[in-house]
């Protein structure tokens, strides 16, 4: 039988209130609102279905303060990530939310109203303790530590939650189900155990042969649980993943698996991950969770190391065995033995058999490359919709996102780069000049911070929309913000797909040469205070911390400029 909810009930939000539905609609209607982010979407959502019981809600100061330091909620139960909703100052005041007010939530991709929050408090996080409790770093190499700094507001706002509907999906709606509906399908089959696989990446033929003997050992079915929320930027898109794991469900024993999606926003807390992964498996109804070698960790950290320990997150679920209630499987290690055509953990392999193996590395590069990959490491059907999605990298878009002075020579260099992609061919060039790419004059505009960023962030939308198409994309903004930058990089790499190739060019022209050299006269009208927020007048030009390089009009030629942008591009084999 499927496993009891953490905390005992399924705190299925949208079955509770489905009678009252139609009142909290029409309420919705009349108050102020807040538009969710991507991941506080993926976070109402499963909050609302039960996926995150015993929630019902946005964590309080208080349980948001219990979590971060005892991997507990205040009143005690095992639960070790923050669920939180963040707010800007401005909008808490636009709003004028306080406690005891009541908020519509909505659904940013059509704006419909999905919960109304009844705020408890409000409170200002120390996101430096966070990210050390919850990452184990202020480092932020530590995808979630620059998301933390860099896109998460300023105040949270905390309370429960009711739920008007669940989010639309309009992709793979016969995989996606809620916790009920999931152990309604256990129940259905008879399954008594389920042993559940966490994966945000393609399986191949080791997946399947570690799940597999995982399910045979303790007699059980195995649900391939994959997350296509919000998961590192970088990752192969959720849709080409899904038909991977769509053709890879055809290769398990017949009756044997079940593919469900979960839309989580993943964390890559590693450890602490690991735990919130187990609760959220067991709350799906899942009796046994394999925890992998290193799980949800997100690579290197400053200094070049892991983050975590290779066995840390097993480690901290098997001290949590008792509360959690839920068998782990620690991952084993797979390799494939060629004298035998199969795959064996690598610790039960006898010293001089030989074994193959294939990196991630080395995949990324074959299937960059298009050299060959073997059957015996992933199916044909596999790789066939992998060579798809990811074409050769002189197949692939990118994009060059040149960042100076107004008049630093970006303008002059970007039509250049136009020019010279469209004579070698091979892909649409599109260029992208200016702080707003619907208005030729925006640079004689008066801009405030938060303008500035939110142009680039429609910048940043369009050009990683076109570099998933294959287009090589040269963009030419001001922004004067490291922290825009880093968010425009995030973007496209999140959302480029096989595109996401960003490269950032400072064009370091000194203001005095830009100045000088200003025939339209806008510095001279800034100066004059006719132009609010100019960068360079009365408004700062951060340099960009990590350039891939720096340039300068006043001792290189423009066409010399190109062609070290040209060099940069063919040693990453784009072109």
């Amino acid at each position: 039988m499927a496993n009891v909810p953490h905390g005992g009930v399924l705190k299925d939000l949208v079955v509770r209130d489905a009678e009252i539905s139609s009142q909290l609609r029409e309420e919705a209607a009349g108050l102020p609102d807040i538009v969710l982010t991507e991941r506080q979407l993926c976070d109402l959502e499963l909050i609302t279905n039960g996926g995150f019981s015993p929630l019902e809600g946005f964590m309080n100061e208080r349980d948001y303060k219990s979590v971060v330091d005892t991997l507990r909620l205040a009143d005690g139960i095992l639960f070790p990530m923050p669920i939180t909703l963040d707010v800007s100052k401005a909008r808490l005041d636009e709003l004028k939310i306080s406690p005891g007010s009541r908020l519509a939530l909505r659904d940013p991709r059509d704006d419909e109203a999905l919960a109304i929050l009844a705020v408890e408090d409000i409170y200002i996080p120390d996101r430096v303790k966070e990210a050390e409790k919850l990452f184990g770093a202020d480092d932020p190499a530590h995808p979630s530590v620059a998301y933390l700094r860099n896109r998460v507001q300023d105040y949270y706002v905390g309370g429960t939650v009711q739920a008007i509907q669940a989010p639309n999906h309009f992709d793979y709606v016969a995989l996606r189900y809620t916790p009920a509906e999931l152990r309604s399908h256990f129940k259905k089959l008879a399954w008594r155990k389920v042993v559940a696989f966490q994966t945000r990446n393609p399986m191949h033929r080791a997946h399947r042969e570690l799940t597999v003997r995982a399910a045979r050992q303790r007699q059980a079915n195995v649900l391939i649980h994959p997350v296509v929320g919000l998961t590192k930027p970088g990752d192969v898109d959720h849709y080409t993943r899904v038909r991977v794991y769509e053709a890879i469900m055809a290769k398990y024993p017949n009756g044997m698996g079940h593919l469900a999606l979960l839309p989580l926003a993943m964390r890559m807390a590693g450890p602490r991950e690991a735990v919130w992964h187990a609760i959220i498996r067991k709350n799906f109804g899942a009796t046994h969770f394999i925890v992998g070698r290193d799980h949800a960790g997100p690579g290197k950290n400053s200094q070049g190391k892991d983050f975590y320990g290779p066995y840390d997150a097993q480690d901290l679920v098997s001290k949590y065995h008792e509360e959690l209630k839920i068998e782990m499987v620690p991952f084993q290690q797979m390799t494939y033995l060629p004298s035998t055509d199969e795959y064996q953990p690598v610790d039960e392999v006898p010293k001089g058999v030989q074994t193959l193996d294939i990196s991630g590395t080395e995949l990324r590069r074959r299937l960059r490359t298009g050299a060959s990959i073997p059957d015996w490491f992933s199916y044909d059907a596999v790789v066939k919709t992998l060579r798809e999605s990811y074409p050769p990298r002189d197949k692939q878009g990118f994009v060059i996102f040149l960042t100076g002075l107004y008049n630093s020579g970006k303008d002059t260099i970007a039509k250049a780069l136009q020019v010279t992609f469209n004579q070698q061919g091979g892909r649409s060039v599109s260029l992208l000049l200016g702080e707003n790419v619907r208005d030729d004059s925006s640079i004689e505009k008066s801009y405030t911070a938060e303008e500035r960023h939110e142009n680039a962030q429609r910048i940043a939308f369009v050009s990683a929309e076109l570099a998933r198409a294959g287009a090589a994309v040269v963009v030419a903004p001001v922004a004067p913000l490291e922290s825009t930058r880093q968010s425009v990089r995030d973007t496209v790499l999140h959302s480029g797909g096989a595109g996401g190739n960003f490269f950032l060019i400072h064009v370091a022209t000194p203001l005095e040469h830009c100045e000088r050299t200003d025939r339209r006269g806008i510095y001279d009208r800034a100066r004059k205070g006719e132009i609010k927020g100019f960068v360079g007048v009365d408004a700062t030009y951060e340099n960009p911390e990590k350039a891939d390089l720096v340039v300068d009009v006043t001792t290189q030629g423009i066409p010399g400029i190109v062609h070290s942008i040209v060099l940069l591009l063919e040693a990453s084999s784009l072109l």
